[in-house]
């Protein structure tokens, strides 16, 4: 049985892909910064028939609190197979590069890299002594198009990217694997409030419109993908990006 740790875990991605990954047998250990928010995500795990699912208090961007989880996790469980992190950052899109702010434009990068770092190093400090593990990243779209209106958020995905291979580079030989996820918007998390200034669902027909398929992808098959990443042979994949923008982004 498989141990994953998911920060994020009570938001829409890190629900989905934790209730993904019970589906296949492994034991869940779920922290966020919204305790509450884990919690229902643990129940619905519960409710539907799924294996165990352990729920902690943990601000992942905070350094000491992440690793003593990680080390918790470690001793408990005997050791952590795969890690996601998949909380939410500081971001302001649609106001053009020219009207905003240093700190706007800079800050989604910065907490991006920041948080992925330190949930990373956590884990892999606990996987390369095993000679084993996934660590799975998440990045978006605009990491590999030319977009307008999307503020820091394109320097925060192609970041991760970057930071996802360097991971690669010196965990790999331990037998650690990095691995990043990158979708086009999700659709059940556009929600009622788009990202640029525009109707809501002018903003769905714009998103479908910048795919090949017409489509945008759906919680369920990211979550599918974070499961065939750390379970379904891809053993062989390693600082690479998995491209699940509907050919938004070729590459």
């Amino acid at each position: 049985m498989q141990k994953i740790i998911i920060h994020g875990a009570g938001g829409a991605i890190g629900g989905a892909v934790a209730e993904e990954f019970s589906r296949s047998g492994a034991e869940l250990f779920l922290a966020g910064r919204h305790l509450d928010a884990v919690k229902k995500t643990a129940e619905r795990i519960r409710a539907a028939g799924g294996g165990p699912a352990h729920v902690s208090e943990v601000d992942a961007y905070d350094q000491l609190a992440v690793e003593a989880h990680a080390k918790a996790v470690a001793e408990d469980a005997g050791g952590i197979d795969v890690m996601l992190n998949a909380v939410a950052i500081p971001l302001v899109q649609g106001p053009p590069l020219l009207e905003m702010s240093v700190d706007d434009v800079v800050a989604p990068a910065a907490a991006w890299l920041r948080t992925q770092f330190i949930t990373a190093r956590a884990a892999a400090a606990h996987m390369v002594p095993r000679g084993s593990g996934t660590i799975l990243t998440l990045s978006a779209s605009p990491a590999r198009v030319l977009i307008a209106g999307v503020g820091g958020f394109a320097a925060a995905c192609s970041a991760i990217e970057g930071l996802t291979r360097t991971m690669a580079a010196e965990f790999g030989p331990a037998g650690v694997r990095a691995v990043c996820l990158r979708s086009q918007r999700i659709l059940e998390t556009i929600g009622s409030t788009p990202d640029l200034p525009m109707p809501l669902d002018e903003f769905t027909r714009f998103l479908e419109s910048l795919t090949t398929t017409g489509t945008l992808p759906t919680l369920g098959e990211v979550a599918k993908a974070a499961v065939f990443l750390a379970q379904g042979g891809a053993e062989s994949l390693n600082g690479s990006v998995l491209n699940l923008t509907g050919g938004m982004s070729a590459d």
